[in-house]
């Protein structure tokens, strides 16, 4: 199972490459794809916020990741217990202020990776 709770921190780590990607570069692609409820024309004129949204989500990534390369295991798991615990945050504070669906997509997987982590690791 601490090989389940590694997977999941690295796939949480890999969607918020994923957000880093979409919200820094392809904000008005994928972004209007993504995020439907907002106007077409909102899209240029917020690029620079998106990217540094996505910038936040990068941290967010490399910490997870980071979590992974640490020898010491108490600080290994301190870490993703922290970095998880960013993500879970953002999550459902993207729930309530933009979409529940971000609930599901973004706290859910650090969620079940944070139970896994406080269980096995």
């Amino acid at each position: 199972m601490e090989l389940v709770a590694k997977i999941l921190i690295a796939l949480v780590a890999i969607e918020h490459i994923y957000i880093l990607y979409f919200e820094m570069f392809a904000w008005e692609t994928i972004g209007k794809k993504t995020f439907k409820s907002l106007p077409s024309h909102l899209f240029a004129p917020t690029k620079a916020l998106a990217a540094n949204q996505g910038l936040y989500n990068g941290f967010l990534a490399a910490g997870l990741i980071w979590s992974l390369f640490i020898s010491d295991p108490i600080w290994s798991k301190n870490i993703a217990i922290f970095f998880l615990l960013c993500v879970i945050i953002a999550g459902i504070y993207g729930a309530i202020s933009a979409s529940k669906r971000i609930f599901y997509v973004q706290a859910v997987p650090a969620i079940l990776a944070l139970i896994l982590v406080l269980v096995f690791l």
